[in-house]
């Protein structure tokens, strides 16, 4: 499934309405800059030519990676040398066609390791869990968290072990809340297929400690519009009554320091637009609730939040810089064990911290949420792997090793949380 056509609200600009052709993403480059003494101009390059980033801030990130139409080429590279820009994708849409070159899903078949190969499309992820649940009905069954805005079901799968189900602590994983994150779905479900089918006496152990509620895909209808008409879109694809703009940012739409200045942005085209109040989102009120619930009935050791890129894993605060968590020796224990483990399966290097200072201030999000307001013992959430070389467009070949290293990393988490 190749991405061609107009080349249309790239940066969330359009109405539902306008976007009646997938975009195309051919002939598009996407450089990286070390910022260094150039923010400022920086800065207006990326404002007259109206780029979107996929890393970093403008204004405060020392490193940003920007995706630059061909129209605007020829003028960014004019400045490519004073901003200290590399190349990462020399053509945008050739990646992401060999990316989205899906295998055939055989449904009703019991799960196994071939799924990890290539990406998928939305519905064969929704069957792909009510089979993996089915081969297992003793440990594990589908679950829908809510509804979407356009309607869709949001999926989740409970595993437990031989205390029987809702026995034990909760630990919540959500997957692919920025819909272009597409690797992020696929580690999640790798997390799952490990806990079902691992013969490992750890592995069973797990499971007896722990009812896992493990959700792949937090935002299925930006999710499907990744797949069909914008491979770069990242939000959800909720209206706005003020704007033509569409879409929230569901990880900063939480009830946790929403309305916080340079945490999320204010305007609906923004990537990271927090919405018109608190848990407006509709996916976000959902989600809320189900941690909520899972909380209240037998509380949750841990929340995570699983996102790409960067090979990051972090903790809270993301709303600010200068707080100290009362368990941060612990969180910061965990957090190098976790990326040691991680790094021993095939040498990826993660760098820890909180969230605020690791990466940049994120307001309204639901690492803090879970951990502030949930009360969940650890909250935390990782950048999966790369580092920029291909950022959200990863090949499929990675799939499998970025899968096996951060089940290493979840592992030794799980094992001495």
């Amino acid at each position: 499934m190749k991405v061609f056509g107009a080349t249309l609200a790239f940066l969330g600009l359009a109405s539902a309405a306008s976007v009646a052709s997938p975009v195309s993403y051919d002939g598009w480059k996407v450089y990286r800059v070390k910022v260094g003494d150039n923010a400022a101009k920086f800065s207006e390059v990326v404002s007259s030519l109206q780029l979107e980033t996929w890393k970093g801030k403008v204004g405060s990130s020392a490193v940003v990676d920007v995706m630059v139409p061909p129209s605007s080429v020829s003028e960014f590279e004019k400045s490519a040398d004073d901003l200290n820009a590399e190349l990462m994708h020399d053509d945008l849409g050739l990646s992401i066609a060999d990316e989205t070159l899906f295998s055939v899903y055989a449904a009703g078949v019991a799960p196994n390791t071939t799924w990890f190969n290539s990406y998928h499309a939305l519905d064969d992820h929704v069957q792909w869990i009510k089979d993996l649940a089915a081969a297992y009905p003793g440990n594990a069954e589908t679950f829908v968290v809510g509804k979407t805005t356009e309607g869709r079901d949001i999926n989740g799968i409970h595993i437990w072990g031989s205390g029987g189900k809702g026995s034990q602590k909760g630990v919540v994983w959500h997957g692919t809340v920025h819909a272009r994150e597409w690797i992020t779905t696929m580690i999640v479900e790798y997390a799952a297929f490990q806990l079902l089918t691992s013969k490992d006496a750890k592995t069973a152990a797990f499971k007896d400690k722990y009812d896992f509620y493990i959700i792949p895909i937090v935002n299925p209808d930006g999710f499907a519009f990744s797949q069909t008409t914008d491979r770069m879109w990242r939000k959800n694809r909720q209206t706005t009554p003020t704007a033509s703009c569409v879409g929230r940012d569901i990880n900063r739409n939480w009830p946790n320091h929403w309305d916080q200045r340079g945490g999320a942005s204010t305007s609906p085209c923004a990537q990271d637009y927090k919405g018109t109040a608190a848990t407006d989102g509709t996916e976000t009120k959902v989600l809320k609730a189900h941690l909520d619930s899972v909380a209240a009935a037998t509380g949750v050791h841990l929340y995570m939040d699983i996102h790409s890129y960067s090979q990051l894993w972090m903790y809270p605060y993301g709303y600010t810089c200068s707080g100290t968590l009362p368990a941060a020796a612990k969180y910061q224990s965990l957090t190098e064990g976790s990326i040691a483990a991680v790094k021993a399966v095939h040498g990826t290097d993660f760098t820890g911290g909180p969230i605020c200072s690791t990466i940049y201030q994120v307001s309204g999000s639901s690492v803090d949420y879970a951990y502030e307001n949930a009360k969940v013992t650890y909250s935390m959430t990782v950048e999966l792997r790369d580092t920029g070389r291909y950022g959200f467009v990863l090949p499929p070949d990675q799939i499998v090793p970025a899968a096996e290293e951060m089940w290493a990393g979840l592992s030794y988490l799980v094992e001495n949380m």
